[in-house]
């Protein structure tokens, strides 16, 4: 009944682009797909229930919005009663402020939060969008894997689906995901030694994996370094293929890609990082976490330099969350894009489809 009324939704919503979504008629075929998301809010509250975690709620306002370089914030000012000001963030996610909550003592936590994002447009962003975050105190992110794998079985049950569907691909959301590392994923899927291309500690080859991108077609700017080139290859080779047939997780990225992670302990290249993917759409993305203040402050200057350089723009630093990140105990912890799972359950084709009061554009 549901997958019916949302190709048929999908079907009107596309006729009648022009019209606004407060329309009656776009908000009743609209409706089937809202209501699958307010089951699929209340399956994932049951789940961390069952699982002994306390639900938090994390304020949108930062002094940092997180500094990662490609990462871009809506900034606003707080204005005091005395007429000082002072610049304030909508945060790009809740992180921050869910991982002082672990330095207080919490060790369970989920949060279920808008968050904010500029310069972000299409079918699969937004710039407000749901950013579901749970984190485990003294667990791995091996365990993260397994909640990812029950969220996406208890998603698709509550909104009725067997099969999740996204651009002409399918996903068994009750199937056990694939896992596969990073570096497998680039030998299978695009024919590059990325390992090759990585010294002990994290230092990158720009110019050994530039001449394999090269040699496997994918088109470089002269200005691109190491990360850029990982990400060219990564969205052009890698992903259309993951989360096809069953969820994939792709899994210990390289530590240069991996700022909030900390090292593997076999394998200094890599991180304790993952993503989940579902019809190659990425959802999720998880940490076993950095706890050293130390480093995790080398690696926010080293990504607000580089934010610098290609935007002419830095963020500060939170220095609270540094302080409590001293005293925080070791946890792993992920983000999941709500609404992209939404999408996915439901067959949505926009990300807008599945969001109760889209901002205009």
């Amino acid at each position: 009944m549901l997958e019916s009324s949302v190709r048929l939704g999908q079907l009107f919503i596309m006729t009648v682009s022009a019209s606004p979504w407060w329309t009656p008629s776009v908000h009743a075929d609209r409706r089937p797909l809202l209501m699958a998301r307010g089951r699929i809010k209340a399956r994932i509250a049951s789940y961390f229930a069952a699982e002994g975690f306390t639900e938090v709620e994390c304020g949108l306002l930062q002094v940092s919005p997180g500094n990662e370089a490609h990462l871009h914030a809506f900034a606003t000012e707080r204005i005091h009663p005395d007429g000082g000001r002072r610049p304030y963030f909508l945060h790009t996610s809740p992180e921050f402020s869910a991982k002082k909550l672990l330095a207080a003592g919490e060790t369970r936590i989920w949060t279920l939060v808008p968050v904010f994002r500029n310069r972000e447009a299409g079918n699969r962003h937004a710039a407000e969008f749901a950013m579901l975050e749970w984190y485990r105190v003294g667990q791995s992110y091996e365990t993260l894997m397994a909640d990812c794998a029950s969220l996406m079985a208890a998603a698709a049950d509550a909104a009725g689906s067997r099969v999740f569907r996204h651009r002409g691909l399918e996903c068994d959301p009750f199937a056990e995901p694939e896992r596969i590392g990073v570096s497998e994923a680039f030998q299978r899927f695009a024919g590059i030694d990325l390992l090759a291309t990585i010294e002990a500690g994290g230092a990158t080859d720009r110019g050994g994996l530039a001449a394999m991108a090269q040699a496997r077609g994918i088109r470089l700017a002269d200005d691109d370094n190491w990360s850029d080139i990982f990400s060219r290859i990564l969205s052009e080779k890698v992903e259309p293929n993951l989360g096809i047939g069953r969820p994939t997780i792709l899994m210990d990225y390289p530590i240069v890609e991996a700022g909030l992670a900390r090292p593997k302990m076999d394998d200094s290249r890599l991180s304790e990082r993952f993503e989940l993917y579902g019809c190659a759409l990425e959802l999720a993305n998880g940490f076993g976490e950095l706890t050293d203040p130390a480093e995790q402050r080398r690696r926010f200057l080293a990504e607000m330099d580089e934010k610098e350089r290609v935007y002419g723009e830095r963020y500060p630093l939170d220095e609270d969350f540094l302080a409590a990140l001293a005293i925080m105990p070791e946890a792993a912890g992920i983000a999941l894009g709500f609404d992209r799972l939404v999408m996915l359950a439901t067959g949505a084709s926009r990300i807008t489809d599945v969001i109760w009061t889209p901002m205009a554009e």
